[in-house]
């Protein structure tokens, strides 16, 4: 394991999904159900989500020129840190929406098929995707984004309605947004 790989995948990972929609999800089923069932149905999507994000980028490695991989992971990263920046807010009423549709399911399964289905294609996955690309360390990239995932699910269980009353929502999205900016930029300057 690429103990560099590792961290930095950790901690983009984790920053991005601070105050996201996947930890507001855990807080709302925190509130009907145990904690410990919740998080059960939130690892194993986040588990399922991250082996196909980086057998994809892995697919990608074998396969495309690393400039290309590079441009395309930067341009994601700009992209991604636009789009943040520029949603600080969230919509609640589509995921009480969500939330709405599956009540009639277990804790585990509940958690599981929200979490699969807000996070297939999601920021963080296409991230990881593009990570495992750069990096031919998969499990690096595996442990260190599927590790910031349910830290971030857990603190989102535990202490998210804290966090949100000490600093603003707004503000965890621009330091998200900036920092998927500055490593935007510094990929696509190791391209060039």
């Amino acid at each position: 394991m690429d103990l560099s790989v590792f961290i930095s995948t950790f901690g983009i990972i984790f920053l991005a999904e601070l105050g996201d929609k996947t930890q507001l999800t855990a807080m709302a089923l925190a509130t009907k159900y145990p904690w410990k069932r919740i998080f059960i149905g939130i690892a194993a999507a986040f588990a399922v989500l991250n082996i196909g994000a980086v057998v994809i980028g892995q697919v990608l490695f074998s396969f495309l020129p690393l400039f290309w991989i590079k441009m395309v992971s930067g341009i994601l990263f700009l992209f991604f840190g636009i789009t943040t920046l520029r949603s600080a807010g969230f919509s609640q009423e589509e995921e009480e929406a969500e939330e709405n549709q599956l009540k009639t399911k277990g804790p585990v399964a509940t958690s599981f098929i929200m979490i699969l289905l807000a996070e297939l294609g999601d920021k963080t996955q296409l991230v990881t995707t593009s990570l495992s690309a750069q990096h031919d360390s998969t499990l690096s990239v595996f442990a260190g984004s599927t590790l910031a995932l349910w830290i971030v699910s857990l603190l989102g269980i535990f202490v998210g309605k804290q966090l949100t009353r000490f600093v603003p929502l707004s503000t965890i999205h621009k330091g998200a947004g900036c920092l998927f900016l500055i490593f935007g930029i510094a990929i696509l300057y190791q391209a060039f």
